[in-house]
C-alpha cells in the first residue's frame, strides 16, 4: 500500500454544546490542512466559536447516533488522512510532532491507535479501568470506516496494518458530576438501543449482576480504589451507565408490546 500520494490531514470533530472546550482544541490544530466540525445543533456558543475560525468548515447535521455522525463527518473531509478528535481531547506538543513525523514517513500503516490520559477535572485518573485506554484517532479513510453495528463506543473497521503512537492524548472527559452523569446516561440509552436492534431481550438477573460486576471489577480489579474518591465516582457512574442500558432495553420492549 502506498500512502505517499496524499498525506494531508483533515481534523474532524463532532460537537454538541462544546463551548467550554472547542476554542482551545481549534487553536491547537494549526498543523493540519483542514478542520471539519459537524455539530448536532448546539444551543450554546459552539457554532459562533467555530465560525470565528476562518480555517474551519462548520456543518450541522441531525444526530442519530455516534457512528452515523462520525461517518457523515468523514464524508465531508477532502483529505485521505483523518485525525478524529473529541472536543474534550487535547494534543500535547510531543504528540503533534509524533503525528506529523510518523505520517510523513509512513508507508506501512493504515491506522494508528492513541493511548489516552483520563483527566478527572484537572487531575489525572490513574486507574479505575482507564489505565489501558487506547482508541483510533488517526487513519486513512480509504482503509477504515465506523461500522454500523454500534451506536456508541464506535468500532472502526480497519483494513491493513495498525500502529500505536507513543505519546498520549489528554482526555478531559470529567468536568463535573452532573455533566458526566448525563453523558453516561446518554451512552447507556444508546447501548440499550443497540441491544434492542439486535432483538436481545432484557434479563432481570443480568440487569442486576452486570452493573454490580462492572463497579466491582473497575474498583477492585482495575484498581479504582487507588484513585480515592475520584475512583468511587467514576466506577459508580460507569456502572450506572450499564444499569441505564438495561432500563432502556426494558422500556423499548415494553413499548413494542403495547
Amino acid at each position: 500500500m502506498d500512502f505517499k500520494i496524499n498525506k494531508k490531514i483533515s481534523a474532524l470533530i463532532i460537537t454538541l454544546n462544546e463551548e467550554i472546550h472547542i476554542k482551545e482544541l481549534l487553536n491547537s490544530l494549526t498543523f493540519v490542512d483542514e478542520i471539519v466540525v459537524v455539530d448536532s445543533f448546539s444551543t450554546d456558543n459552539t457554532k459562533f466559536i467555530c465560525e470565528s475560525f476562518i480555517n474551519v468548515k462548520f456543518y450541522q447535521n441531525r444526530f442519530e447516533n455516534f457512528t452515523s455522525q462520525r461517518n457523515f463527518a468523514i464524508a465531508q473531509a477532502k483529505n485521505d488522512w483523518i485525525l478524529f478528535l473529541d472536543a474534550d481531547e487535547r494534543l500535547t506538543p510531543d504528540l503533534k510532532n509524533e503525528i506529523f513525523n510518523t505520517l510523513r514517513t509512513n508507508d506501512t500503516y493504515t491506522a494508528f491507535l492513541f493511548h489516552r490520559t483520563f483527566m478527572f477535572k484537572n487531575k489525572v485518573l490513574y486507574y479505575s479501568g482507564w489505565q489501558t485506554d487506547k482508541i483510533f484517532r488517526l487513519f486513512n479513510k480509504n482503509f477504515a470506516k465506523y461500522t454500523t453495528e454500534r451506536l456508541v463506543h464506535e468500532k472502526l473497521k480497519v483494513t491493513g496494518k495498525i500502529g500505536i503512537l507513543k505519546n498520549k492524548l489528554i482526555h478531559y472527559s470529567y468536568s463535573d458530576y452532573e455533566s458526566y452523569k448525563a453523558k453516561m446516561i446518554n451512552y447507556g440509552k444508546l447501548k440499550g438501543q443497540e441491544k434492542f436492534i439486535k432483538k436481545l431481550k432484557p434479563i432481570f438477573f443480568a440487569s442486576i449482576f452486570h452493573p454490580t460486576y462492572n463497579f466491582l471489577y473497575n474498583y477492585f480489579i482495575r484498581l479504582g480504589i487507588l484513585d480515592g474518591r475520584k475512583g468511587v465516582v467514576i466506577c459508580y457512574l460507569n456502572a450506572y451507565s450499564v444499569y441505564i442500558r438495561y432500563q432502556e432495553l426494558k422500556k423499548l420492549w415494553n413499548t413494542k408490546c403495547i
